[in-house]
């Protein structure tokens, strides 16, 4: 009598076959949606409440905070053109910066943005030495804008922020001296220990020292790096004031724009993806500071994060799918 034959099961060769066909790249690109989602769901009291605000505020301040948004867009891409010698093509270069938006969402201090520029530079022919270089002086030069800007804001309006019962205690402040301290002396150890560390950083400097060298002799260059990261915060200080005008925030626009720019110096220092919770508490702290009332606070930095960050994230996302998938990055 003939049995019939058993199928022959699945084996690991049909396994690998099956996980190669899934769209890892595609999924990868969504992650950030999730992750916002599940953020959102911890925190849906909040955002049900500042909804609330958001639907029965300014909606003309509110398409001004869009706007300042998408200049944002433009000024990082003019900034990274700023950080190479070689022209970028300028459509490619500022979707790679839209894109960049879903991908900060995955790493923290800008890592995520950073890898995606990395990898358009890297497609666009320049050198690894010279695109880790390229990344580098935009991250420094973005950090120098900021902190130029707040500086100046500072001495026109000295008293902006009231600081009594906000401003961190001397525990606090010793705890942060010495977590810094330590991380100081282990990179200075690592460095000491390791040396094809050394020997990678020293290349890496050599490049960078050239690079900058070069950029700084073509004034094009040293305009559109400087311009484009000074234009960044500012435009986002735009946005932030925006939303405090459609809210009806009772700060002066000058006292916004120090809240904005002191709450991401501060919230700079604190990994969290996309500045997840980290800005968000520096922001309304800020804002409470600079003399809004805490709710109101509450409404205007969930306003600000939706316009500029959640609500560009799903298109975002798919754009930087596209890019994956066109081997733009």
């Amino acid at each position: 009598m003939s049995t019939a034959e058993t199928p022959p099961r699945p084996g690991p060769a049909w396994q690998r076959s099956a996980l190669r066909r899934l769209p890892w790249r595609t999924i990868i690109c969504l992650v950030p949606l999730a992750g916002v989602a599940i953020w959102a769901f911890g925190h849906w009291p909040t955002i049900t409440s500042g909804g609330h605000d958001l639907w029965a505020a300014n909606r003309y301040w509110l398409f001004a905070a869009l706007l300042a948004t998408a200049f944002g867009w433009v000024a990082n891409a003019v900034a990274r053109q700023g950080t190479i010698l070689e022209p970028l093509p300028p459509c490619r270069l500022l979707a790679t910066q839209f894109a960049a938006t879903a991908a900060s969402q995955l790493a923290p201090a800008g890592v995520g943005a950073g890898a995606v520029n990395l990898r358009f530079l890297r497609g666009c022919g320049v050198p690894l030495l010279r695109t880790s270089a390229a990344i580098a002086l935009y991250s420094i030069a973005e950090s120098v804008g900021r902190v130029t800007l707040l500086a100046v804001l500072l001495i026109a309006f000295p008293h902006a922020l009231h600081l009594h019962g906000i401003a961190p205690g001397r525990t606090t402040l010793l705890f942060l001296a010495a977590a810094t301290a330590i991380a100081l002396v282990a990179a200075v150890l690592t460095l000491a220990l390791v040396r094809p560390l050394r020997r990678i950083i020293r290349d890496f400097l050599a490049a960078a020292r050239t690079d900058v060298r070069s950029l700084h002799m073509r004034p094009a260059r040293a305009l559109a790096l400087w311009g484009g990261s000074l234009a960044f915060p500012a435009t986002q200080a735009a946005g932030l004031i925006a939303v405090s005008r459609a809210l009806s925030l009772p700060v002066p626009a000058g006292h916004v724009a120090v809240a904005y720019l002191a709450a991401t110096c501060v919230a700079a220092g604190i990994p969290a993806p996309g500045g997840v919770g980290s800005v968000d508490a520096a922001l309304g702290l800020a804002l409470v500071a600079a003399g809004a009332p805490a709710t109101t606070a509450t409404s205007a930095v969930l306003g600000f994060r939706i316009i500029s960050a959640w609500l560009p994230l799903l298109p975002a996302a798919l754009v930087l799918a596209a890019l994956v998938r066109r081997k733009v990055v």
